[in-house]
C-alpha cells in the first residue's frame, strides 16, 4: 500500500480545540468594563471582536435599547 499525502490546513485540528468557557454575573462584567472603558484600558480593544453568548431574552433587551437610544 502506498503512503497518501495530505494538505495540512489546520482546519482539523480547530475543530477539535474548543476554547474553554466561565460563567459570570452580568453584574461583575458590566462592572469591570465600566471601570476598564472610563480608564480607556488598551485590553478591551483587544477583545473587541470576541465574540460573547448572551441569553435571547437579554439579547432582545440589549437590541432593543441600542436602537431606540437617542441619537446626538
Amino acid at each position: 500500500m502506498r503512503p497518501r499525502l495530505r494538505l495540512y490546513t489546520g482546519d482539523e485540528q480547530a475543530d477539535r480545540f474548543s476554547p474553554p468557557t466561565v460563567s459570570v454575573r452580568l453584574s461583575e462584567l458590566t462592572q469591570v468594563l465600566t471601570e476598564a472603558g472610563r480608564w480607556n484600558r488598551t485590553w478591551v480593544a483587544d477583545f473587541a471582536d470576541d465574540e460573547v453568548q448572551v441569553s435571547s431574552d437579554l439579547y432582545e433587551i440589549l437590541s432593543t435599547y441600542w436602537h431606540l437610544r437617542p441619537s446626538a
